[in-house]
């Protein structure tokens, strides 16, 4: 297939597509390295901070390398896709040569800001990008192992946030950072196959779709909610700082039970990047987690120096 007979984009127009083309609301899924920061007890650190922050641009050029290079790969299909088609590169506005160019210059970046961290903060950036590419290429397409993976590259960030800083990998966090995106994965799976129930197939072309159930997902979800609100709450009392971090716990609590809500209610989730971004309750409830998470930890670290 040829590309579309369109007029040449205009350089600015091709400006605004290479940005677009980075998805930078995924960038959102990246604060998942601040975790180690703030649980550690550093974000009263101002080189943390910098080494947290340089780390977090560092996945978020590879993971734009990962969604440039999907975009490019599936571009013959994107362009029959009565959505997929808008796309930057689909559409024209962003010339493929171009395209690979931007690839190459992000990744250059993302591989330069890891190592000017650390060889093993390399190491752990390069792993997850092994994990979203192999994901794109194979994994994606099975049952069950496409939840998982992209919970592994939840799991990557997590990681990669403690190794930025220099501080010890938590299996608290491990576990909850497993859970957490487990939870969110299979709620994505449920929020597509409700959309597909809704608007057809034209809606969804996930492959793999036809292999899960509404019984089957809703099940799933069941076991990925438990986990993540029991393994929270075993941390907030076996595995935190403090045992005053339970009082976070409502926040969770609220901020599940409204995922499952929208997802189930309102047909959303399919896009988490978007829920989670769009929704004042959950964001609230977010910010008001993070107030009191910081408040907890602060006085704590106060009687500690007493």
């Amino acid at each position: 297939m040829t590309e579309p007979k369109t007029e040449a984009p205009r350089p600015g127009q091709i400006a605004k597509a290479a940005v677009r083309a980075l998805r930078p609301k995924q960038w959102a899924k990246q604060v998942f390295l601040f975790a180690a920061l703030i649980f550690s007890l550093e974000f009263t650190n101002t080189e943390a901070w910098i080494q947290t922050i340089i780390g977090t641009m560092s996945f978020c050029m590879l993971s734009s390398t990962g969604y440039i290079f999907n975009d490019a790969r599936d571009v013959e299909a994107d362009r029959v896709h009565p959505t997929k088609r808008h796309r930057p590169i689909a559409s024209g506005h962003l010339p493929l040569p171009l395209a690979y160019f931007q690839m190459a210059v992000i990744f250059s970046l993302g591989i330069g800001l890891a190592w000017s961290l650390s060889p093993q903060f390399l190491v752990v950036a390069m792993l997850y990008f092994a994990t979203t590419i192999s994901y794109s290429f194979f994994f994606k397409h099975i049952v069950i192992l496409d939840v998982m993976f992209l919970a592994a590259c939840y799991l990557w960030r997590a990681a990669a946030g403690a190794v930025a800083i220099d501080v010890e990998i938590s299996p608290w966090l491990l576990t909850c950072t497993a859970f957490i995106s487990l939870f969110l994965g299979f709620n994505k799976r449920r929020g597509e196959l409700l959309m597909l129930q809704q608007k057809g197939t034209e809606g969804v072309t996930r492959k793999n779709l036809a292999q899960y159930s509404p019984e089957l997902v809703v099940e799933f979800q069941a076991i990925a909610t438990s986990g993540t609100i029991i393994s929270y709450a075993l941390y907030a009392v076996l595995g935190s700082p403090t045992q005053w971090m339970l009082l976070t716990l409502p926040y969770v609590l609220y901020g599940i039970f409204r995922y499952i809500y929208l997802v189930s209610i309102k047909s959303e989730g399919g896009a988490p990047d978007e829920t989670l971004l769009k929704d004042r309750p959950i964001l609230l409830s977010g910010v008001l987690y993070a107030i009191t998470a910081v408040i907890v930890l602060t006085l704590h670290m106060k009687d500690m120096l007493a």
